[in-house]
């Protein structure tokens, strides 16, 4: 597919002209998955990791990949949101939402396992990828990249396992003032209630109710398919149980 998107940035990128789309698309990744000062790439690493960069956009409800494929492919979300589920029809639940910048299919593939979830889009999604053969040879041959990407998969795991320390033994008001600040973009939530509820495992009835307390002390306000936090220190005390708020 063509890999020429918008472009992200011009200039220069640790001394590549970044007025080629397919360097400036590498460039963007390059600052997605990983610190430059950790790993500076140069202009090799960004011209063998443009050539192999492809796109693929998605409309609304598309299907990116399900649960239980084979990881054949490294992705990268550059714009919109990915809703990834388990399960089906109204038992499916939420795990996790992509965002522009977040990357998939690369730890499934270094484990050589299936992908544990389906990735759909939640509203209208550009997703860029590298096919499975191409991101091992880029990570063999390119040892800043490999780097970068390695720094990158420490850190998305280290996130996960704070998120999930964060939420044992919290009540539902305390986890759901966790994710609105979690998922917020500009302080505002770009999700309808019934993915909130998915992503927290709760019935949307429960958590409505959690939504309107929150709305009534005047912390959030709730729009169509998006949540305003208009106090975020105060949505702050509520997630760390705070007395008094």
């Amino acid at each position: 597919m063509d890999v020429r998107a918008t472009p992200v940035t011009t200039g220069r990128f640790n001394g590549a002209d970044t007025g080629d789309p397919l360097i400036q698309q590498a460039a963007w990744v390059a600052r997605s998955v990983g610190r430059g000062s950790a790993a500076p790439l140069t202009p090799r690493d960004l011209s063998a990791l443009a050539a192999y960069l492809h796109r693929q956009t998605l409309s609304r409800g598309a299907v990116a990949f399900r649960e239980g494929d084979p990881a054949s492919r490294v992705w990268i979300v550059r714009s919109g949101h990915i809703e990834l589920s388990v399960g089906s029809g109204d038992e499916h639940t939420v795990v996790e939402i992509r965002h522009a910048g977040d990357v998939d299919g690369d730890i499934q593939f270094l484990l050589d396992k299936p992908l544990p979830y389906t990735a759909r889009a939640a509203d209208e999604v550009e997703l860029l990828y590298l096919r499975a053969a191409d991101f091992e040879r880029l990570m063999s041959e390119h040892r800043a990249l490999a780097r970068r990407w390695l720094a990158s998969i420490a850190g998305r795991l280290d996130a996960s396992q704070m998120r999930i320390m964060d939420l044992l033994g919290k009540s539902l008001t305390e986890q759901t003032a966790q994710l609105l600040l979690d998922e917020a973009s500009s302080e505002v939530v770009p999700l309808p209630q019934r993915t909130l509820a998915a992503m927290l495992g709760v019935r949307r009835p429960s958590l409505n109710r959690v939504l309107k307390r929150l709305e009534r002390e005047r912390l959030i306000e709730m729009r169509y398919a998006a949540i305003e936090i208009l106090d975020p220190d105060g949505l702050a005390k509520k997630a760390r149980g705070d007395a008094g708020h």
